[in-house]
């Protein structure tokens, strides 16, 4: 499976969201990383996805190839969860 890497920082609106739906797709088994944007560790990864705003979710494959990116927005957990699977027998993607 893939991973999906949750990018928040404190003071922003939609971040709360984020961290929720990110948690949930956790729960669900999904391997999700949270980054803060505003330590060194996450504005290093930040960078190098370019985000340059938060809420972001990357949501890339075993070998970090992006595959949809949300930025500015929160997407529902069932968008991010579809985006594993093919549309040929609900195989597992990534």
């Amino acid at each position: 499976m893939g991973i999906i890497k949750v990018f928040v920082k404190n003071k922003c609106p939609r971040c709360p969201q984020a961290k929720e739906v990110g948690n949930t797709l956790r729960e669900a088994g999904f391997n999700v990383i949270e980054y803060d944007v505003e330590t060194p560790d996450g504005l290093a990864e930040a960078s190098f996805y370019s985000v340059q705003a938060t809420p972001t979710l990357i949501v890339a494959d075993q070998q970090e190839n992006t595959i949809a990116d949300f930025r500015g927005v929160v997407p529902s957990v069932q968008q991010i969860h579809d985006l594993f699977y093919n549309n040929a027998g609900g195989q597992m993607q990534c």
